[in-house]
């Protein structure tokens, strides 16, 4: 007399459970925040563009200011006439900058601290921080939202 198969084993059931775990993780990587994204990507990029300003601002002599405007942000005392100019506006319509005064970057290579705070329209209560403290390089950190 044979056997019929009733069910499935534990194994092919232990299987199954970890390729949906699987796959849900993926998903929800995948879906994750693309305005929050978009900051932390914004946010990258003008600390690299700080750092570009702040070694052609050592490199020619001349102090390079940066300060936020109502479309973007502006630079001033930086020759941005050159092959690979630096940007002017964001990448990701609806983001916003404040500092508390424009930033001052070099010559000299000691700085004052300096902070920038970004958000976005939709988005107020998410906030990041790109900041140095004069010495080292400017760095993305989470910002605590003010009331």
């Amino acid at each position: 007399m044979t056997r019929r198969p009733r069910g499935f084993t534990l194994l092919e059931l232990l299987i199954v459970v970890a390729i949906i775990a699987i796959g849900t993780v993926g998903v929800g990587l995948a879906l994750r925040d693309s305005g929050q994204a978009a900051l932390e990507n914004q946010a990258q990029a003008l600390a690299a563009m700080l750092e570009t300003a702040r070694a052609q601002s050592r490199a020619s002599g001349v102090p390079v200011q940066w300060q936020p405007t109502s479309d973007g942000f502006a630079w001033g005392g930086l020759d941005n006439s050159g092959p690979d100019p630096l940007p002017t506006r964001w990448k990701t319509p609806g983001i916003r900058a404040q500092t508390t005064a424009p930033v001052l970057l070099g010559p000299e290579p000691l700085v004052g601290a300096q902070r920038i705070v970004l958000w976005r329209d939709e988005q107020p209560q998410m906030r990041l921080s790109v900041a140095t403290d004069g010495v080292r390089p400017f760095t993305v950190a989470p910002e605590e939202a003010s009331p």
